[in-house]
């Protein structure tokens, strides 16, 4: 038998918004309106405010490890503005604080998850979202488990599952992507490519050139983005969304970025991040170009910009207020944000607050408690000293 090629694959690049604000017109048709980026371009810098005010809590003492969002924001913006507030499902990594905020999570919340208050995880019952996921890849199983259960409760429901680029290199990620693909599951999966997991460059991390082309191995249409532009991230977006709506299964986007700061506030990036990068990486994030964006259309200038940067300062500063006055927590919230019922084993871990078996339960190897002799054995105890 002759040789014949069997498979063959392309994926598209997409950039309608350059770096110098300059808008591709005819690409940009019935995407976003004038009005629509005007409220993206201010809720990136609120969020960037957020961000900062995060860094500085970590800083002083008053709050844990914190990973920073500088420089993703306009994927996770514009990627929540293609969804359906209370309809269609996030299921974000920890990476994605402005998708949060954007489906409606409570900014103080964010926070509290952050100062080791179980509150913070808490998910308001009106909201359609998972908190953030800090173990690499464990959403992409989880995104595509709520998408399944939407398609057999015939919901038209659609799933966001956001990541990084590292854990496109987690077991979980690949079975969540075959599950997806095989069941048809109304799925969007989004990588953001930030150049780096954790201090390990693209390059070190996968030998595809790409990790949009991972989705072809599944049968997933995929496509790639510039992540800085907020055009092309929602219409990539919009498109997924309505081909998952509409029946037509899971799509892939990967989101190219850069992430401006440390992994974590425990990280170095000057270790490992070659010099200039950072620099050359400040030109072309999201907040610098869809500014320049506005103000070539005259629709924004420098005191609408002292104005926002004022607003942003005064709505962080409340937000910081609530979290760190709110009143103190209860042992109990350990237990109470897990399960709608609690399991038989955790109701005595709470009541007992205790792991082991012995301190639950001391009588199972003869251990009993003492027990408060009452005023008759007392009495007869003097009798038998006297």
């Amino acid at each position: 038998m002759p040789k014949r090629v069997i498979y063959q694959a392309s994926i598209e690049y997409l950039q309608i918004l350059d770096e110098e604000g300059n808008l591709d017109v005819p690409l940009a048709e019935g995407t976003l309106s004038d009005d629509q980026v005007r409220h993206l371009y201010q809720q990136m810098v609120i969020y960037r405010h957020f961000d900062d005010t995060a860094f500085k809590l970590q800083r002083s003492g008053r709050m844990g490890t914190f990973p920073q969002n500088k420089g993703q924001e306009a994927v996770a913006v514009a990627s929540a503005a293609a969804l359906t507030r209370g309809v269609d499902y996030v299921v974000p990594f920890y990476r994605d604080n402005a998708m949060l905020f954007e489906m409606g999570l409570p900014m103080h919340q964010v926070l509290l998850h952050w100062m080791g208050d179980e509150r913070g995880n808490e998910v308001p019952k009106n909201l359609s979202l998972s908190m953030s996921n800090l173990m690499i890849g464990a959403q992409v199983l989880h995104g595509p488990g709520i998408a399944w259960a939407f398609k057999l409760r015939k919901e038209p429901r659609v799933v966001l599952t956001t990541f990084g680029d590292g854990a496109t290199s987690e077991g979980d990620f690949h079975a969540g992507m075959n599950f997806a693909a095989v069941f048809k599951v109304p799925c969007v999966f989004t990588c953001y490519n930030n150049q780096y997991a954790i201090s390990v460059p693209r390059s070190r991390q996968t030998a595809s050139e790409t990790f949009a082309q991972k989705a072809l191995a599944y049968g997933i249409p995929t496509i790639q983005v510039d992540g800085n532009d907020i055009f092309a991230v929602y219409k990539s977006h919009k498109d997924a969304v309505e081909r998952a709506r509409g029946g037509g299964g899971p799509s892939f986007i990967e989101a190219v970025t850069y992430r401006l700061t440390d992994h974590t506030t425990a990280d170095d990036a000057r270790r490992y991040r070659p010099e200039g990068e950072l620099e050359e990486a400040l030109k072309r994030e999201p907040l610098v170009r869809t500014r320049k964006y506005l103000e070539k259309k005259k629709l924004w200038d420098a005191p609408q910009q002292a104005a926002l940067e004022e607003r942003a300062k005064k709505l962080i500063r409340e937000v910081v207020d609530t979290a760190i006055n709110i009143e103190t927590p209860q042992t109990s919230d350990l237990f109470d944000y897990v399960y709608q019922s609690l399991p038989p084993h955790l109701r005595v871990q709470r009541e007992t607050l205790r792991t082991d078996s012995i301190g639950q339960n001391p009588s199972q190897i003869g251990l009993q408690v003492p027990k408060e002799p009452d005023g008759a054995e007392l009495g007869r105890e003097r009798l038998a000293h006297s």
